[in-house]
């Protein structure tokens, strides 16, 4: 992912949304919100919309870990502001692994920053990780 390049899902793709409003603890000594609750709005993303598409079933049999997280920070979410969450996943799956691409924007649309993350597909009785099946990308798509 180059910094320059703006994430947005491809045509037709399935986009989970949420919103955040900053909380006291997340305006650092700059006056905005922390880099790293960026991060964290990027996995609540991520794993609100795992339980909006699975069936309990696999929910309780399959979990997701993540095991790299790149981020483009451009503008600075101020006090007071609300940030409009995106995530969508990548077509494919390599093997155990499926990208994720989240969009964290201001109120005014603008970028404050983007996140691409390689999650991990496991088998949550031994912790293993597993093939990505079919069926599951299809829940995403």
């Amino acid at each position: 992912m180059a910094a320059a390049d703006l994430l947005e899902p491809p045509e037709g793709r399935k986009v989970f949304r949420a919103t955040f409003t900053p909380v006291a603890s997340d305006i650092d000594e700059n006056g905005h919100v922390n880099n790293v609750v960026y991060l964290d709005w990027a996995q609540r993303l991520a794993i609100a919309h795992w339980r909006s598409v699975a069936p309990a079933d696999a929910q309780a049999t399959w979990a997701w870990i993540a095991l790299r997280h790149e981020i483009d920070y451009r503008r600075a979410l101020l006090p007071g502001e609300t940030a409009q969450g995106r995530t969508w996943v990548s077509a494919v799956a390599e093997g155990p692994r499926f990208d994720r691409f989240v969009r964290i924007d201001a109120e005014d649309g603008a970028m404050c920053a983007q996140v691409k993350t390689t999650w991990v597909l496991i088998e949550q009785a031994t912790g293993r990780p597993k093939r990505v099946p079919p069926w599951m990308t299809e829940l995403f798509a």
